[in-house]
């Protein structure tokens, strides 16, 4: 049996996470999924701190990170190696020390994000499908019913989880890191690799290997049950 510890991206809750866990729980293993913090003065740094209280009540945990929770949950398993078995990137990846996550954007994208934070005054609220469209992000997988639901039960994003980063310390080696590639391609990563890419250099260790699981970039809601699956893969 394995503990897996669910960390949703953006604008999402614990509930994001429902029929992964349900599908993983049915194979015979135990499932928490964390709740981030969405208080208006909560940051990437406070989002780290809710993951390792998660991690503080488990043992040796594969430690799961969607999206804007990835960088979250790099930090975290620096912060917490001794509860942390492996980690596991989906459709996203670690940040070096210090960048946010609207840095890691093109910057019309970026002006975008922030122009959306200064009209709301407390963070970003979720883009809605044509957005992300126009925004390049990849809703493919998902019903309209299906889109309109998640859309509706999300939550703003803090400003500061939007606008700042995470501390890193020094990445363990002998951590496994996989990331499961759903918007992109292993193959598209590679080249940044290769170039020292801040973000994607860290990627070309031993340690890290890719899954490919071709959807949009919530496989969470796009292919549950085939995410549950590579989950339970990767122990």
């Amino acid at each position: 049996m394995t503990t897996y510890v669910l960390v949703p991206g953006f604008w999402l809750g614990a509930w994001a996470w429902d029929a992964v866990a349900a599908d993983v729980r049915a194979r015979g293993h135990e499932v928490v999924a964390v709740e981030l913090g969405h208080a208006p003065g909560d940051t990437a740094e406070t989002h780290v701190d809710d993951v390792r209280r998660a991690l503080s009540g488990v043992d040796r945990a594969v430690l799961v990170g969607h999206s804007g929770g990835g960088p979250v949950c790099a930090a975290a398993a620096e912060r917490a190696r001794d509860r942390v078995a492996r980690l596991v990137f989906v459709d996203t990846g670690p940040l070096p020390d210090g960048v946010a996550q609207v840095e890691f954007t093109p910057p019309e994208v970026q002006e975008w994000i922030r122009a959306a934070v200064e009209k709301d005054g407390t963070g970003q609220p979720m883009p809605t499908r044509a957005e992300f469209a126009e925004l390049g992000t990849s809703t493919e997988g998902i019903s309209d019913a299906r889109f309109d639901e998640v859309h509706a039960r999300s939550l703003v994003e803090p400003a500061g989880a939007v606008l700042t980063g995470v501390r890193r310390g020094t990445p363990d080696p002998s951590l496994p890191k996989a990331v499961v590639a759903c918007s992109f391609t292993p193959g598209q990563v590679r080249p940044m690799i290769d170039a020292g890419v801040p973000g994607f250099a860290e990627m070309g260790g031993p340690e890290w290997s890719f899954v490919e699981l071709p959807t949009g970039h919530w496989p969470m809601f796009s292919e549950p049950d085939r995410l549950a699956g590579v989950l339970a893969e990767l122990r």
